[in-house]
């Protein structure tokens, strides 16, 4: 049976991008971000993927995904980013290993209510700016009072996440630096505050430990600069296939609404894929997909299981051709900015009907 949607993923493209992140930032350790099914590639064969390469640390969410990878013997230690959500969860944490980014004092207080024998290691998240999750930063002291009372604890360092790493010319990144420096003056503890686009356009991000994430899948943080501009390769690619060509008069409507008119005699192509799959419903008329390497438009809205695509600069197009949607020769930022979204919704959105394939290392 030949499917209708396929993801290649190139999981040498991946350790590529992995390679690209100690080349920019050569003297921290990487906690790679693999959360979210890493970011829809598929957590436990990225993971193997990176473990090979020596990667130090895994970022997750949450325990769930977390224990994924060590069911699947990943062996590489891994990071809960939003700590634990429960008593239960707190032992689990403990007893596999995992390390607990804590961020709020409820979680704290799961973790002194385990065993003085208990062996926790712990990260401690500071709120330098992006007021989503962490410690304010006039507690550090006081969080390092709190490690002084629990010896078995084991502390990993400080981390911080940063709200504007993209924007090159927003005050807010130095402004979060220089916040998250000065409150863990003369303190011990490792800093990581770095993600990809802190990795790429902030150097004094670098510290102890970068968190790369959407530069692993190799697609760009940055509205200015190309994932090949970057040294960066994509690692999905999204394809399906033609199934339907038509020729329709100048004027007549194409798909749900009509809000693509032929301005001429032309050939509609009919492509087996739609936002059932996960390709935007949003996307717009001219979004741009790839048939035997020629961009076309898209013409039509998107369906629920096909999209209609311009082919009038394709006259040789065939039933069966090849369509892609993003990937190499189509970055999925330039499918993204169409959609007024991110490379990372596109990735995530990807419906359990596409096929993944492996192309190994």
């Amino acid at each position: 049976m030949i499917p209708r949607v396929i993801a290649t993923i190139d999981l040498a493209a991946i350790q590529h991008n992995l390679a690209q992140v100690r080349r920019y930032a050569p003297q921290s350790r990487v906690m790679a971000a693999i959360k979210a099914q890493a970011y829809g590639h598929g957590a436990v064969p990225v993971a193997r993927a990176l473990e090979s390469t020596g990667v130090d640390a895994f970022a997750v969410a949450c325990l769930e995904e977390a224990i994924q990878l060590r069911q699947a013997h990943i062996k590489t230690p891994i990071v809960l980013l939003e700590g634990i959500l429960s008593a239960e969860e707190a032992v689990l944490a403990a007893d596999e290993q995992f390390q607990i980014a804590v961020h709020d004092h409820w979680q704290l207080s799961l973790l002194e209510a385990l065993p003085e024998s208990a062996e926790v290691s712990i990260w401690f998240k500071l709120d330098s700016g992006m007021h989503r999750l962490g410690f304010p930063l006039n507690e550090t002291a006081s969080l390092v009072e709190i490690l002084k009372r629990r010896p078995r604890w084991r502390f990993m360092g400080w981390m911080t996440h940063l709200a504007c790493a993209d924007e090159l010319n927003n005050p807010a990144t130095q402004q979060q630096i220089e916040k998250f420096n000065a409150a863990l003056k003369g303190l011990p503890g490792a800093r990581s505050i770095a993600n990809s686009a802190g990795i790429l356009a902030w150097p004094e991000t670098h510290g102890d430990w970068v968190r790369p994430g959407l530069m692993i899948y190799g697609a760009s943080p940055l509205p200015d600069r190309s994932a090949a501009d970057l040294g960066l390769r994509a690692a999905m690619t999204l394809e399906s296939r033609l199934i339907a060509i038509r020729e329709y008069d100048a004027g007549e409507g194409i798909g749900y609404g009509q809000t693509y008119r032929c301005p001429e005699r032309m050939s509609i192509g009919v492509v087996a894929v739609g936002y059932a799959d996960g390709v935007p419903r949003i996307l717009p008329n001219g979004t741009p997909v790839l048939v035997n390497d020629t961009l076309v438009p898209m013409a039509g809205r998107v369906s629920m299981d096909m999209i209609t695509i311009d082919l009038r600069t394709v006259p040789n197009a065939k039933i069966g051709d090849t369509v892609r949607l993003w990937g190499e020769g189509l970055p999925a930022e330039v499918i993204a900015a169409h959609a007024g979204t991110l490379a990372y919704e596109l990735f995530c959105g990807l419906t359990q009907r596409v096929q993944f394939v492996y192309k190994h290392f």
